[in-house]
């Protein structure tokens, strides 16, 4: 009888144990899959904004509110967005309670407290009251021409997997720059800087690099945090270059900014970056892992599967950084855009880069802006830094 039972004790233990096994590698599986775009051409929301969601009460004047949350009160201009449904925010005006008279000529009636932000533009649907819609950092949706009226020519670059797309939008100088995105979004991402960078005449092609639409699927269908997409990147630059570019400035996002420090490290072609641009840049895998499936809920008893689980799947080291982001190997001009409110990428390890190198890397600080949201939160201050680096360089 004891042997019975002390065996069914070790196969419920053993149950559980490959039941937890199982969940890591769902959750690993999950945090590291490219996006994927919906029937209605919109996709999941970016690292950092899965848990978004707010509430229209009301909009009108050049206003709305949405129900009050920290996530509606971030400083700056964002989308909200729902299926069909496309819409442009700017500054917080108020925090109010509806049905107080508060808020000006906003007609609210419901009793929720809310908080008023201009409503600069609905670019497709209706924000109808009690909707719920998604806050995004991605404002622009469409290729350059459809959303920011920008010439562009569609372009296929040949990589190592097959062929990538590219937006290509014309500039008059020899430099050009390489925009690469960041996780869980697409070249979209890179649109809010197109006009910056036509203003100053700036030929910038984005990038969709392996696992994106119509981009080719990656080994084993998974991101790998820029330590393998890094090489669709160098593709970029060998197209470049023979479309005559004398030179390239990688600006990349997130795990794009990682790409563009794997790039500038490790590319046969890297006599031709002259600078490289990091917004919010990934460089501890396993604090961002960890992080992407917290955001998803995950227990904390779970995390410690998911991390090994993710890293193993990705083929990553859990215990080491990334050779890439040893300061010793940066050897070109380099503008780090981070923030301490990220809690996607480590600012700490921002901060080291930046600090270990001062006079190769400038730090622009970014308060209160979530992942790869820097543009965002402050897009004044942001192109003035872009500008200030870019000057020398082109």
């Amino acid at each position: 009888m004891r042997l019975r039972t002390a065996a069914t004790a070790a196969t419920s233990v053993l149950g559980a144990a490959t039941a937890c096994l199982a969940a890591g590698r769902y959750i690993a599986d999950a945090v590291l899959r490219p996006v994927r775009l919906r029937p209605d051409g919109g996709s999941a929301p970016p690292a950092g904004f899965e848990n978004t969601r707010l509430t229209v009460h009301s909009h009108g004047s050049g206003k709305i509110a949405v129900t009050r949350s920290l996530v509606a009160r971030l400083p700056g201009t964002y989308a909200l967005t729902a299926r069909g449904t496309h819409a442009v925010v700017g500054r917080v005006l108020d925090a109010a309670r509806a049905g107080t008279g508060e808020g000006g000529d906003l007609p609210v009636g419901d009793g929720h407290a809310v908080v008023v932000r201009e409503l600069e533009r609905v670019v497709r649907g209706r924000l109808e009251p009690g909707s719920t819609v998604r806050l995004t950092p991605q404002i622009h949706t469409g290729d350059p021409e459809e959303a920011l009226g920008i010439p562009f020519e569609d372009v296929r670059i040949p990589g190592e997997l097959g062929a990538l797309p590219g937006w290509l939008a014309p500039g008059a100088r020899n430099t050009w720059i390489i925009a690469a995105h960041g996780l869980r979004a697409t070249r979209e991402q890179a649109l809010v800087v197109f006009p910056f960078y036509r203003r100053h005449h700036l030929p910038v092609l984005a990038l969709a690099h392996r696992g994106d639409p119509g981009a080719p699927r990656p080994a084993g269908g998974i991101n790998r945090l820029g330590d393998v997409e890094w090489r669709d990147l160098e593709a970029a630059i060998r197209y470049a270059v023979g479309r005559g570019a004398h030179r390239v400035i990688l600006h990349g996002w997130s795990t794009g900014a990682a790409m563009a420090l794997h790039a500038a490290a490790e590319s046969e072609l890297r006599e031709h970056i002259a600078g490289l641009v990091l917004d919010s840049p990934v460089l501890d895998r396993k604090h961002t892992v960890r992080a992407l499936a917290e955001a998803r809920g995950t227990p904390q008893y779970l995390l410690p599967l998911v991390l090994r689980a993710a890293l193993g799947r990705a083929g990553l080291s859990p215990g080491e950084l990334s050779p890439v982001v040893d300061p010793a190997r940066l050897d070109v001009p380099t503008l780090l855009l981070h923030g301490p409110a990220d809690t996607i990428a480590s600012w700490d390890d921002s901060r080291a880069l930046a600090g270990a190198r001062p006079e190769l890397v400038s730090l622009h600080t970014v308060a209160e802006a979530p992942h790869a949201a820097m543009w965002n939160a402050d897009p004044h201050g942001y192109e003035e830094a872009l500008r200030r680096f870019i000057t020398p360089l082109v």
